[in-house]
């Protein structure tokens, strides 16, 4: 057998147009997944047991996170592509991804929750929002806040309080004029 030409031994070396095209359809996809994102975490989980992750993967899902496990090089070229070039440095070790395109919040305050609960073997490497990259404190500060349902529940509260006085209120003046808070009963027609 004879030797290798160079133009034989780069042919071997270059992948394949099928995995090639496999690659760019991943980098797209998580380029139009960060593009989507109100916000996402990146985080090594080596360490953690399959039934904490599965717990996390429900918790997650049960708030529309999505979460994944992504290999490094393809999420780099994706976040490129997306505008999000200041996560590249994080990119190292094992990496998954949680995104959220509706509450921004969600992401964070659960993967936070988890870095928390589980120490060492499961940090959070890097988080974004709105195309910002977050830091550390933000981070922190974000993951205490409530969920956007939470939110919905106390605007809703502090709109309804008003009325709410008012109408006890009413009730009370009501009855204080010998009133009854209770509508009338109809008097029955006479019988003919």
């Amino acid at each position: 057998m004879g030797a290798k030409t160079l133009s034989e031994v780069k042919q071997e070396a270059m992948p394949n147009e099928k995995i090639l095209s496999e690659k760019k359809a991943i980098v797209e996809a998580l380029t139009e997944r960060f593009q989507n994102a109100t916000a996402g975490v990146l985080v090594d989980y080596r360490g953690i047991t399959v039934a904490e992750d599965t717990a996390l993967r429900r918790e997650l899902v049960a708030s529309g996170v999505e979460y994944s496990v992504v290999k490094n090089t393809l999420t780099r070229f994706a976040l490129d592509k997306a505008g999000l070039s200041g996560l590249d440095s994080v990119l190292n070790g094992t990496t998954s991804l949680a995104t959220s395109a509706g509450d921004p919040i969600a992401p964070i305050r659960i993967v936070n929750d988890y870095a928390t609960k589980l120490g060492d073997r499961f940090n959070i490497k890097a988080a974004f929002m709105d195309g910002k990259v977050l830091d550390a404190k933000e981070i922190v500060e974000i993951a205490a806040l409530p969920g956007k349902d939470a939110l919905y529940a106390k605007v809703l509260g502090t709109m309804l309080a008003p009325i709410t006085s008012l109408a006890v209120c009413l009730g009370q003046i009501l009855e204080q004029k010998g009133g009854s808070v209770e509508p009338a009963a109809e008097e029955a027609p006479a019988a003919e």
